[in-house]
């Protein structure tokens, strides 16, 4: 008789190990394989698993193991892709089944419905077969129609060879035409009938835009899109249509880098410096980290492309350690916006008591920049003024007794948001918890009926625009708009087809967007994001000015201006500003590499931080103490690995739940995993998942945080 064949399981749930089960040849059609989806009993219920090793041996006794109860009708996982979640898991310091589940489609998570798939995939493709193949679109840019610049670029991209691994640093004024240049280098690499690239981009918005290029450029190549705004079916399909190899393009954002991909031969990150590559949430890992490393497993080249590179890409590239093609011109020859700062402290910028062009309500904007607006208008041109703030006012306020709209359940305030943003009536909102309530008639503490808004949001500068420019064509562009009849897409739609004078918006109007009419762009309330507890603050904050900026006369053509950006500011002389007026990416970087040496802060160091989450403060105060002293106790703080005090989030209370975080660091990368697989192994010995035993205490471990 045979030995009983054994496979070992991960599940999606915070345990290390994986589960012993028996492999019935039989009743599941033929031997287990590596990689292979499979359905499980786990306690009471059923769950959907991943097979990781198959032997005739368990550490189990046999009676006492369980079966496999379904296989899924699909190929297992290619050995790559499990290098790639094993390598996540482990520099994560996430379970191996919280790694790889999360990142399988609903679609295919629902043993119920597998013997309904094979049919839904016939009929996606005979669907496919009757679409005709698009016609090129307007914005086609054939390898013949480049400048000098990106023909050099391109000429210096082909010289990489396959079967090496490769990192290259595009860096590109906005406009420039970094686009265009990879899309040439990857109709190389896709002649290939097998080949299959990765397009990765840091938001859902920027994919519409460059689907429809892409797919004017390749229109005989399959391609699938990847995101979660795509519908589980959709999603499902393009997922199996890129793990068989069907889909030679790969188009998503960063949970895409987990996509199972056997033909892989290029990857490309656009906008490579962009944070919505880092996930906030389960395996907080980085899209951009795990392609370059996903690159550098299969031999294959990397193109990582953006105007304003992170500090640690440009210096990577600046060592050699990475290649660097520059793009230092704009592709029609424009000239690059002019730069105009605002001094908000002066009082000539502002409106005086005897100007007529006052508006009715307090001026929300100064009157240098309503008389560029003005300008603008009469010059045909589209403007885009940016505030990083959605909804009508940060916070609602009792002048009498000093009462602040305060969230009841986190540790922020609760936004004003007027009538039909979230809803039929005015609501207040919190942006943290999804609390919504209705706004007071009166003050809650003293009765006070005459209640007051502070500050400013989309909404609010909306309505100041609307009255100042009666005439103009106004949109606003935020999460907010875009989840009302109109989506995303077609707010965009409508800024690119010149249906809209000005637009006022969030980041979302901020970057990778091709609009050609914008002459002026301007820039509210920047000095809120000048000053933070975070030193990556500086850095973003100049990201999104050249992003924003660029925006600005991109269709121009040689010898004519590229447009203006307005910016009020309290502190012009900051180096952001001044290193923008010259559009100097590559001063202020060297400029902000030398503030982090000195104070011994990444890419210098690296860092880790563990999080506790209570019912108060002071049990996750003293969980990450504890867990210090036992740090010191093992001899693990010296030199060269710092561990600091605990202290309570920026966000403290988020739900009714109290934050706090340890700081973690290293010198040395190796020295900081080792520590962070102790911390691991000691705090599970001492939880249920990821709670303590005692106290119950949720942690979790974060590598190289974006932001502290």
């Amino acid at each position: 008789m045979p030995p009983p064949i054994i496979v070992q399981v991960v599940v999606d749930k915070p345990l290390a190990q994986g589960f012993d089960y028996l492999w019935d040849k039989e009743a599941l059609g033929g031997a287990p394989q590596v990689g292979a989806i499979v359905e499980v009993p786990f306690g009471r219920s059923s769950l959907v698993g991943l097979i990781i090793k198959v032997s005739v041996h368990s550490d189990y006794e046999l009676d006492k193991l369980k079966g496999v109860s379904k296989l899924a009708p699909l190929p297992p996982l290619d050995p790559a892709i499990l290098r790639l979640m094993n390598f996540a898991s482990q520099y994560y310091i996430h379970a191996l089944g919280e790694t790889i589940i999360p990142t399988i489609p609903q679609m295919w998570k629902k043993p119920d419905d597998w013997e309904k798939i094979p049919k839904k995939l016939a009929a996606d493709e005979e669907k496919q077969k009757k679409k005709k193949k698009l016609e090129a679109v307007e914005g086609f840019v054939d390898e013949i129609h480049l400048n000098d610049g990106q023909k050099l670029a391109l000429e210096k991209l082909r010289t990489i060879t396959s079967g090496e691994f490769k990192a290259i640093l595009l860096q590109g004024q906005t406009g420039s035409g970094k686009t265009a240049v990879f899309l040439n280098w990857l109709s190389g690499i896709l002649e290939d009938a097998s080949a299959q690239a990765l397009l990765l981009v840091p938001e859902i918005n920027l994919t519409p835009q460059l689907e429809r290029r892409v797919r004017a450029y390749f229109p005989d190549k399959k391609m699938v899109v990847l995101h979660s705004g795509v519908s589980e079916k959709v999603r499902g399909i393009a997922w199996h249509d890129a793990m068989t190899g069907k889909a030679q393009i790969i188009l998503g954002t960063r949970l895409a880098v987990l996509t199972p991909l056997p033909n892989l031969r290029a990857i490309v990150v656009d906008e490579e410096h962009d944070p919505s590559y880092k996930q906030q949430d389960g395996i907080r890992y980085s899209a951009r980290d795990l392609a370059i490393w996903r690159a550098h497993d299969l031999k294959i080249p990397i193109l990582l492309a953006s105007a304003t590179p992170s500090l640690e890409t440009w210096m990577a590239a600046r060592a050699n350690r990475y290649e660097y093609i520059r793009l230092d011109q704009r592709a029609q020859g424009a000239s690059l916006p002019r730069v105009h700062l605002i001094n908000t402290r002066d009082p000539q910028t502002q409106f005086s008591p005897g100007d007529i062009e006052k508006p009715k309500s307090k001026s929300l904007i100064t009157k240098t920049l309503a008389n560029a607006v003005s300008q603008n208008l009469e010059n045909k041109q589209q403007s885009l003024i940016l505030i990083n703030r959605r909804g009508y006012a940060p916070v609602l306020s009792c002048g009498a007794c000093s009462w602040l709209s305060r969230c009841e359940q986190c540790s922020s305030y609760m936004v004003l948001h007027k009538a039909g943003a979230l809803g039929r009536k005015s609501v207040l909102s919190c942006h943290h918890c999804g609390l919504v309530k209705s706004i007071p008639s009166h003050c809650p503490d003293c009765g006070n009926a005459d209640l007051k808004t502070l500050g400013q949001g989309t909404q609010k500068i909306e309505d100041a625009i609307e009255e100042m420019w009666p005439a103009a064509r106004v949109l606003r562009v935020d999460t907010d708009s875009s989840r009302k009849s109109k989506g995303a897409e077609e707010l965009f739609q409508e800024i690119h087809e010149g249906n809209v004078d000005i637009v006022v918006g969030t980041q979302m109007i901020a970057k990778g967007h091709d609009y050609q009419n914008i002459g002026l762009v301007a820039v509210l309330d920047a000095d809120s994001r000048l000053f933070s507890q975070d030193f990556r603050a500086a850095e973003r904050l100049f990201d999104q000015l050249v992003q924003v900026a660029g925006r600005a006369g991109r269709s121009n053509k040689d010898g004519e201006a590229g447009g203006a950006i307005y910016i009020e500011t309290q502190f012009p002389e900051s180096a952001v500003f001044q290193f923008l007026l010259h559009h100097d990416v590559d001063g202020f970087l060297s400029f902000t590499a030398n503030e982090r040496k000195e104070a011994g802060l990444p890419p210098f160091a690296y860092q880790a931080l563990i999080y506790a989450e209570a019912k108060s403060l002071d049990k996750a105060i003293q969980f990450l103490s504890s867990l210090k002293g036992y740090l010191k106790s093992r001899g693990h703080i010296n030199k060269d690995l710092r561990v600091y005090d605990p202290v309570p989030k920026a966000m403290m209370r988020v739900a009714g739940s109290e934050r706090a975080q340890l700081l973690v660091e290293s010198d040395d990368r190796k020295n900081l995993q080792e520590i962070l697989e102790a911390t691991d192994l000691y705090l599970r010995e001492r939880s249920q998942g990821r709670i303590s035993k005692e106290g119950r205490i949720r942690w979790l471990i974060e590598r190289d945080p974006i932001s502290i």
